[in-house]
């Protein structure tokens, strides 16, 4: 999965509260078919969308979306896997 920012300043910020919480993540290039103000997104293990989730909410990060890799590219994480803060099994 991957968290995509309209600012360098929120990412870098994200980074930082992520790698805190012992979250294993990769700084990379946001992918051109996500339009971001920021071109730095945080890749992150699926199984750690609950911290990703609560740490966004709890810190107040600004983030443009979190998104699931797809055959047909990144597409937008549904509202309801946001919610439940995971993937559907």
């Amino acid at each position: 999965m991957l968290a995509a920012f309209d600012s360098t300043q929120q990412a870098l910020r994200a980074e930082m509260l992520f790698e805190y919480a012992g979250i294993e993540i990769d700084i990379r290039p946001t992918p051109k078919e996500i339009t971001a103000g920021c071109a730095i997104s945080i890749e992150f293990p699926d199984e750690s969308l609950p911290d990703i989730v609560r740490i966004i909410r709890q810190e107040r990060v600004e983030i443009r979306g979190i998104y699931i890799s797809t055959d047909q590219g990144y597409m937008p994480a549904p509202r309801e896997v946001l919610e439940a803060g995971r993937l559907a099994e």
